[in-house]
């Protein structure tokens, strides 16, 4: 039987809570999750869930004061990276992780050309002087399928398309070689075409460079397409963890079903009629005392809003957060 990969990333019980006027508020509450070498798992959730803050957290971009990392340890070859120092975590990010912003407009500097910031991640971490670090920057722009990417290095980023900023990101979140790359969102502001070719680029980057990918997103069409498991997240707690195939196969948690049932299938012979989740994500300073999904969940039960249920595993590679699921038939 053969070895498996070696486990890239491993977050042990985080927990973030941001400390505001009105209370502490648990942003993240006690997620655990493993990305092997060459593996890409899903963090799926709606807005508000918490995916977001956990990349920052792992990422330990969020600003303190309001947030703060109270409890758990994230483990990157042997360090945790919750111990490590600002001057010692500032080596890692772009070194060894790389990250991919939700929204490339926003993330990119608007008065630096794109070689100019390609280059700065280049000189910042692997000491090249400046024109050996603007050779390697259009060498990334190419690698990333840059249209014209000898003139895209002088140019600005309101000079280029949506797909070309996210390929400007991608190059800078791959610059240097990180063994970890989280993409947060990495399609959501592109269209379908644009999308599929960053899917694309994302799974020849992986099998190039052998990266642990962190892919968060609300689409799960993307993560059918992208990932090897899946961590469902809701109000800042995982509440299920499988294998893709089984997940869309038989989803354990209430939330993930719905979720399933929203999703279009593409190429489907016959269009299905699309539900929907009623409500939305409770805020983070009124979560009910039971389970988080219990006003929105269709088989609630009493004990669902006095209990917050416990992560289990019913079936062999299988977690869920659900007294409702707790016995999976055979």
């Amino acid at each position: 039987m053969a070895a498996a990969p070696p486990t890239t990333l491993e977050v042990t019980g985080l927990s973030t809570t941001l400390f505001t006027r009105g209370g502490e508020l648990k942003a993240v509450d006690g997620l655990s999750l493993a990305v092997d070498k060459g593996e890409t798992v899903a963090l799926v959730g709606e807005s508000g869930c918490g995916k977001s803050l956990t990349a920052l957290s792992i990422m330990r971009l969020l600003p303190d004061p309001p947030a703060r990392i109270v409890a758990g340890a994230v483990r990157l070859g042997g360090r945790d990276l919750v111990a490590l120092s600002e001057r010692a975590m500032r080596e890692v990010r772009g070194r060894e992780i790389g990250m991919i912003f939700q929204d490339p407009l926003s993330s990119l500097n608007p008065v630096a050309t794109i070689g100019r910031q390609i280059a700065e991640v280049l000189t910042a971490h692997t000491g090249l002087g400046r024109t050996r670090a603007r050779d390697r920057s259009l060498e990334l722009l190419e690698q990333v399928g840059m249209p014209d990417a000898a003139r895209r290095l002088d140019a600005y980023p309101h000079q280029l398309s949506g797909g070309m900023c996210q390929r400007v990101m991608i190059a800078m979140a791959i610059a240097c070689n990180p063994s970890v790359l989280i993409a947060d969102e990495p399609t959501t502001a592109l269209d379908v075409t644009v999308q599929a070719q960053v899917l694309t680029l994302l799974k020849r980057l992986q099998a190039e460079q052998h990266m642990a990918i962190i892919f968060i997103t609300h689409d799960l069409g993307v993560v059918a397409e992208t990932a090897r498991r899946v961590v469902v997240m809701y109000a800042g707690r995982k509440v299920e963890e499988a294998d893709v195939d089984d997940l869309f196969e038989r989803p354990l948690h209430p939330y993930t079903a719905g979720l399933i049932a929203a999703t279009p299938v593409p190429g489907a012979e016959r269009a299905r009629r699309l539900a929907d989740i009623p409500g939305t994500v409770p805020p983070l300073g009124s979560l009910p005392a039971g389970c988080a999904f219990a006003d929105r969940c269709p088989r609630v039960m009493p004990r669902c809003r006095r209990e917050k249920p416990q992560l289990t595993s019913p079936a062999p590679g299988r977690l869920v957060a659900c007294f409702a699921a707790e016995k999976v038939p055979g």
